[in-house]
């Protein structure tokens, strides 16, 4: 591997580390303001993320970057997709958090790399190893031992790993600023969350004049805990594979996981645990066959020729 290459791919897992820390502390964020409706804290996720991501694009002089992407229609529309699951992954997630779902959305997640990597096989052209295709196999095989044992399927974990698995792929193949790109998808969403906002959100809470400070501040920080993620996220699907990049996704769940069995002590019934069990060890055994493919692969590079 050259060395620019060696230095991006350092610079994806730092940003891939940070991404996925981020997001699994954020339900300690969200349960601070949970007695407000999950589509409330939506609306204030789309606006202050806009005005975050607006005052980073002035700031880093890449106006001119936005403007060229903004008059091409096609990027635009691409664009717009890849918004609304992203809006969809945002208010689900929001809505297991404050429900007692965080163990639903920890799965979710978990289950959420192999989603990705057979999304990267299906439509960008990568190939699976046997061991990895086993790994996705037996993730498989947890998922139906849920439906066969409760009855349902995890539609939660499901619609979080296929929202944000898809919003993955689809910036994947645009090749834009990572800023730029999701300052482009904040403005997609916004017009919808200020209509909503103004004309039919009537709660305690909707007129921030009648607030608390401390409130407020919450709300607003919505834009930090929504953005800062993002960013690192995206800044890594730039500079690895998704096979690489769903090394690291299972950061984010592990946390998520303590978070609800040992601080919220939400319950975990047997049947979920065996999904949770399928879904490691597949996890395990692709990171196991990962890692040693790339030793391989960096062996056979300086081996003389």
């Amino acid at each position: 591997m050259p060395t620019s290459e060696k230095s991006a791919f350092r610079g994806g897992i730092i940003f891939a580390i940070s991404a996925y820390t981020m997001w699994g502390i954020a339900p300690l964020y969200f349960r601070l303001i949970d007695h407000i409706n999950a589509e409330e804290i939506l609306i204030h996720r789309v606006v202050w993320s806009t005005v975050l991501l607006m005052l980073i694009v002035l700031l880093t002089k890449r106006w001119g970057n936005f403007i060229e992407t903004i008059s091409q229609p096609k990027i635009v529309l691409q664009l717009t997709i890849s918004a609304t699951f992203l809006a969809v992954n945002w208010f689900l997630f929001i809505w297991a958090v404050n429900n007692d779902h965080l163990l639903d959305a920890s799965l979710g997640y978990y289950i959420n790399p192999l989603f990705s990597v057979a999304l990267g096989v299906i439509f960008l052209g990568e190939r699976l190893r046997p061991w990895q295709l086993f790994a996705v196999g037996l993730a498989f095989i947890g998922v139906m031992i849920q439906l066969i044992m409760v009855g349902s399927l995890p539609i939660i974990s499901l619609t979080l790993a296929a929202t944000f698995g898809t919003y993955g792929l689809l910036r994947k193949k645009m090749p834009l600023d990572s800023f730029v790109g999701l300052l482009i998808e904040s403005l997609m969403m916004l017009p919808i969350a200020l209509i909503y906002w103004l004309m039919f959100l009537k709660t305690s809470t909707t007129n921030m004049f009648d607030n608390a400070m401390s409130l407020n501040m919450l709300l607003i920080c919505t834009g930090i805990v929504t953005t800062a993620p993002l960013l690192c996220f995206s800044a890594a699907t730039k500079r690895m594979t998704l096979t690489a990049l769903g090394f690291f996704q299972y950061i984010g769940p592990s946390i998520m996981f303590i978070l609800a069995t040992y601080y919220y002590q939400e319950p975990l019934y047997f049947a979920k645990l065996i999904t949770f069990a399928c879904i490691w060890t597949a996890l395990a055994i692709f990171s196991f066959d990962s890692v040693k493919a790339r030793r391989h692969a960096g062996k056979a590079a300086i081996t003389p020729r």
